[in-house]
């Protein structure tokens, strides 16, 4: 009997394998690095892995700068002044709390600090000591924490809980800070998520948001998990929340790319259906997602978040022109879905990079024939 499992087993490892296999050798024609067929994403001016800034998903050449200072001096009023100059309402603000929290945790944790030695993101506690009553450094303290929780503890046991209430107090202390903002309640959504708020909590914290900033497509973008089967709704649950921000969606919002998140949200661990990347619920997706990239404005920092999820969709469906078309926009940066859930985001992406110049060169294009 227990031969007879092994090989229903490898039977059905075939299945799952073979589809791979035989894309790889035909459709995308990989071989071997240095070999003379080899596609080199070099030729297309693409950065090199060792180059990818995994720190967040677009170019902010004001928060690059700034973080840099930081980092270098251990001095917060950088950060402190950059923050205080970030319109409230705007998804730059969010994205540039992140980044500072991010790098405060990161600093953290590869100097967690001992006898004698200063831990990693002290800047950022000097911060709250100094100016308590700065809303800037209440939202990052507050992100800070959250980022703690969820890199350091593990769902559902003690420490994490602890981590995440005090996250919760800091949100509520930064939303008193700043009345008008959105972040420090966009900031709570992710812990809503982990302490399990009842649905009726998450929604009096999201019509909180939706007073504040209605089209937030980072708010959009923290509150979808809640919705989602694993955590605590439904796929039914999650598809319906992405679909309703798509059709309230002012022209030229990314809001018309949720549903991509959605589906994202609910891939299958082993994918056994032929074709799924190019099912009608996909493509659908994908082109709600490239209709809002194309209506875009130029200056919208949540576009690069759509954009790094249309390229592992475009890839997975070999539609290797138009994932091309979006790595040119966005290559250099790497700090994003779906690389972030990576261990090492950057060689993440640069396989999904080579698979599409391959896939693209395989099919007739080269430099020359890539719009920039």
């Amino acid at each position: 009997m227990e031969i007879l499992w092994v090989l229903i087993a490898l039977v059905m490892l075939g299945f799952v394998l073979l589809p791979v296999l035989r894309r790889r050798r035909s459709a995308v024609g990989l071989v071997p690095p240095g070999h003379p067929d080899a596609a080199d994403p070099a030729n297309y001016g693409f950065a090199r892995e060792e180059e990818l800034d995994v720190r967040m998903p677009g170019p902010d050449q004001d928060l690059l700068d700034v973080l840099d200072l930081v980092q270098r001096t251990q001095d917060y009023r950088g950060a402190q002044q950059l923050l205080a100059g970030t319109e409230a309402e705007g998804e730059r603000r969010w994205q540039r709390v992140q980044a500072f929290a991010g790098a405060a945790s990161l600093e953290l944790q590869q100097r967690p600090g001992g006898v004698g030695e200063m831990p990693g993101g002290q800047w950022l506690r000097v911060w709250r000591a100094e100016a308590p009553k700065d809303a800037g450094g209440a939202a990052v303290h507050a992100e800070f924490l959250v980022q703690q929780a969820w890199r350091t503890a593990t769902p559902g046991t003690d420490e994490f809980r602890i981590i995440m209430e005090e996250a919760k107090a800091a949100c509520g202390e930064a939303a008193l800070l700043a009345p008008g903002d959105p972040v420090p309640y966009i900031v709570e959504l992710s812990v809503a998520r982990g302490l399990g708020y009842s649905r009726e909590e998450f929604e009096q914290l999201w019509l909180k948001i939706l007073d504040r900033a209605p089209a937030h497509m980072g708010a959009h973008l923290a509150a979808l998990p809640y919705w989602c089967e694993k955590w605590h709704g439904s796929r039914e649950l999650a598809y319906s929340f992405a679909e309703a921000a798509a059709a309230r969606a002012p022209h030229g919002s990314m809001l018309a790319a949720m549903p991509l998140f959605a589906v994202f949200e609910h891939l299958p661990e082993v994918n056994l259906v032929s074709g799924f990347y190019q099912s009608e619920v996909v493509t659908r997706a994908v082109h709600g997602a490239l209709h809002a990239v194309h209506s875009a404005r130029p200056d919208d920092p949540t576009q690069a978040h759509v954009r790094h999820l249309l390229v592992f969709f475009l890839v997975r469906g070999e539609r290797w022109a138009e994932a091309m078309n979006q790595l040119i926009v966005i290559d250099g940066h790497v700090g994003a879905l779906p690389w972030t859930l990576s261990p090492d985001p950057a060689a993440e992406f640069a396989v999904y990079r080579a698979l599409a110049v391959a896939g693209y060169e395989a099919n007739g294009g080269s430099p020359a024939t890539l719009p920039h």
